[in-house]
């Protein structure tokens, strides 16, 4: 406990206390099933529930999803490049290769998932949950990240280069070979991750606050980055 108050007094120090992120809180009225054949391009889904759907290479190109609920849904190659996904839940939903791409989302909860190779370069995320599951490969390069928490989820190579993060925590979960490079941080709480590991982009952490243990375990490659030899 006194070194988590340590930790908050020098980021007090560095310019005020970290900010908690805003979680989203979705309340979904009562939903109808979804009973269409495909989805379409800027096709407009309000108040529907995706069951066991299997949408695996359909093209939803900018399409709208408000106050909606994926359950279980197969996501393979789906193209949503652009999608708006608002105050909707996404669980247990699988998948390698789902093109978000410039998508929004906002108010989501994106629970128990599977996903492998995920493309979200360049989408806004704001007030986002993404609990449990695990997520391989998430591409969110260049993407803006405002009031998002990974809370127990496993993120195997999470690509956040040239990423806006704002009010970010990651909560119990693991972070294995993240690349953070050209990342622009403010409020980003690391310091509950189980396992961290970073791969790259060290030098970005700056906005980040992290815990005196994870100093530790990134000791060597800060040492690299500033070109600091360490010799016994």
């Amino acid at each position: 406990m006194v070194r988590n108050e340590r930790v908050r007094g020098q980021a007090g120090k560095a310019g005020g206390t970290v900010r908690a992120a805003r979680r989203a809180e979705v309340r979904l009225p009562g939903l109808v099933a979804w009973e269409g054949g495909g989805l379409e391009p800027d096709g407009d889904y309000d108040g529907l529930e995706f069951a066991d759907v299997d949408l695996a290479g359909q093209e939803g190109v900018g399409a709208r999803f408000m106050d909606c609920a994926l359950r279980r849904c197969a996501l393979d190659g789906a193209g949503l490049a652009k999608a708006r996904i608002l105050d909707s839940v996404l669980e247990g939903v699988r998948g390698v290769g789902t093109d978000l791409a410039g998508a929004s989302l906002r108010d989501v909860e994106l629970v128990e998932a599977r996903l492998g190779g995920a493309q979200l370069h360049g989408a806004v995320l704001e007030r986002v949950l993404v609990r449990g599951g695990k997520i391989d490969y998430l591409n969110l390069r260049t993407a803006r990240l405002k009031d998002v928490v990974f809370d127990g989820c496993v993120l195997v190579e999470p690509d956040f280069g040239g990423a806006v993060m704002e009010r970010v925590e990651f909560r119990g979960c693991v972070v294995r070979g993240a690349d953070f490079t050209g990342a622009r941080m403010a409020d980003v709480d690391l310091r509950a991750a189980s396992e961290l590991g970073i791969a790259r982009g060290v030098e970005a952490l700056s906005g980040a606050v992290i815990s005196p243990a994870q100093l530790f375990d990134l000791a060597p490659a800060l040492a690299a980055q500033l070109g600091l030899r360490v010799e016994g």
